[in-house]
């Protein structure tokens, strides 16, 4: 039996690699992001079905729902759509900033599994398991200058996380939470960064191999390919230059004395 995941924050980046991969891995994947656009271009591209939802309000939430529920249900969810703006001080950010990432990283996460947890457990009777998988960060695990909000928001998520994985311990749902590093994709700095392409470029600048969208798609479709008993709790995945969110090597690697 082919088994059905929907993918969040699937327009571009992270959500659209892992979109790839787990229809390389034979999955039926349902892409869902905002930009209807987008996900027509890579439906096109991938023949991947999608639909277009805002998770930020309950409305879109609740029509993907229905639409999933009259399609065939689902057996897996990747929650990877979320977001950072701005790097300014606790004191000098904006509130505005702040309650964009906490309501697209925190409640929007929240909105979905409350909407598809009912499906995900009609999937789990039908295969014996289901999935959660939520993509976080690093910086909901470490503080560092600057990331206040977005740390605010990834803390509460990484949190929101390990909680439901106790709320749902006794039934055959994995819960698994992914929290990359640095990730060089063509948004997630540009959005950050209110669309200055130079701040953007020189976020990534002199570092040696920062981690791609596909790296991190892998290490989630690897997760969901366990076997169903073996649940990965927590996988931070970073380049091999950055050692914490504030300690990040630029230049060459070089073998020590």
């Amino acid at each position: 039996m082919s088994r059905r995941v929907v993918v969040t924050g699937a327009s571009s980046g992270i959500g659209a690699a892992t979109v790839r991969a787990f229809l390389g891995q034979g999955w039926d994947v349902v892409a869902v992001a905002r930009r209807e656009d987008r996900l027509r271009e890579l439906a096109e591209e991938t023949g991947a079905e999608f639909v277009a939802a805002d998770l930020t309000k309950q409305a879109d939430v609740d029509a993907l729902r229905a639409h999933l529920e009259s399609t065939g249900g689902i057996h897996a969810l990747v929650n990877n759509a979320g977001g950072a703006k701005g790097l300014d001080s606790v004191e000098k950010s904006s509130i505005d900033d702040w309650a964009w990432m906490y309501e697209i990283n925190v409640i929007g996460t929240k909105r979905v599994i409350s909407a598809l947890l009912p499906l995900l457990r009609e999937g789990a009777r039908a295969t014996g398991h289901a999935d959660i998988l939520n993509v976080t960060s690093i910086a909901g695990l470490t503080a560092y200058a600057g990331g206040g909000g977005y740390n605010a928001a990834k803390f509460a998520e990484h949190a929101l996380t390990e909680v439901l994985r106790l709320e749902l311990n006794g039934e055959p749902i994995r819960v698994v939470e992914v929290a990359p590093g640095m990730v060089a994709t063509e948004e997630f700095s540009l959005v950050r960064f209110g669309g200055d392409q130079a701040r953007r470029d020189a976020v990534y600048e002199d570092v040696p191999e920062p981690l791609s969208a596909e790296d991190v798609a892998e290490t989630i479709v690897h997760a969901l390919s366990l076997p169903r008993h073996v649940d990965l709790d927590l996988i931070v995945v970073k380049p091999v230059a950055q050692a914490a969110p504030y300690r990040l090597h630029k230049g060459e690697l070089r073998v020590g004395d």
